[in-house]
């Protein structure tokens, strides 16, 4: 296996304003849900929202993304590989 260089930021996430990247785009998404369909879908979106902030407030940074990328449902550019087991500094 060819050692790689370690990123210096490794699980320093986007942000726009205070959201990071996961958390805007499942705002944007219950937001938009909740538009169309309105009633029930505003409560389940509050409930969601909630839920979710305090999960992601009790994890690492980024988690949802790792586990996405754990899952092999999301490639990470400039990222080691998930089994990479040397590096050069």
């Amino acid at each position: 296996m060819i050692a790689r260089k370690f990123p210096q930021y490794l699980s320093k996430p986007f942000q726009v304003l205070w959201f990071e990247v996961d958390e805007l785009v499942l705002f944007l998404f219950f937001l938009t849900l909740s538009l169309l369909y309105g009633k029930l879908m505003w409560l389940i979106f509050l409930v969601f929202q909630y839920s979710y902030t305090k999960i992601k407030r009790s994890q690492a940074r980024g988690f949802l993304k790792h586990v996405l990328y754990v899952f092999g449902l999301v490639k990470m550019n400039n990222y080691p590989d998930y089994f990479q087991q040397e590096f050069n500094e």
